[in-house]
């Protein structure tokens, strides 16, 4: 069965000492992308760094200044190809999990001809858009769980009475 993987991009701002990936990188993009992300529920989820490649969200890393933005074509092609190799490496089926990438064309341009199921929902999206669009997802999903957990207690209180 196909898992569900998760890639989001890393972002410029971090934090100034060693943590956990998925708590240096430090902006409203990021945090939004990452929530978005896990509420995706997936299987497995990455982060795309410059420096690191494939980054597992709990990999403690020092803070680094690199980014794809700098980097000519045929950089971006060989950071693509280390990305790619990782995934190999770590099993993850190019051909039939299904992929959803949370990041820019920067980060995803050469990755897609190797991926043959993937879903970009921040496509052509400037930043500013994909925050509006990744809180308003996220708002979607509070009220979802807010709407569960007020049924839950409704549901809750009407096996009590019974009971009585």
């Amino acid at each position: 069965m196909p898992n569900k993987i998760v890639l989001i991009s890393c972002v410029a701002t971090k934090r100034d000492k060693p943590l956990p990936a998925q708590e240096l990188y430090n902006s409203d993009l990021f945090h939004k992308t990452l929530n978005y992300g896990k509420s995706l529920n997936p299987d497995k989820m990455y982060i795309l760094s410059a420096k690191h490649y494939l980054l597992p969200l709990k990999k403690i890393i020092a803070p680094y200044d690199l980014t794809l933005n700098n980097m000519v074509a045929e950089e971006k092609k060989e950071w693509a190809g280390k990305v790619l190799d990782i995934m190999r490496y770590k099993k993850l089926d190019l051909e039939n999990d299904e992929f959803i990438i949370l990041a820019g064309s920067t980060y995803s341009k050469y990755l897609l001809p190797e991926l043959k199921n993937v879903k970009l929902p921040l496509k052509g999206l400037r930043i500013g858009q994909q925050k509006s669009f990744l809180k308003k997802k996220l708002e979607q999903i509070k009220e979802a769980l807010i709407n569960l957990k007020t049924r839950f207690y409704e549901i809750v209180k009407r096996k009590r009475r019974k009971l009585i």
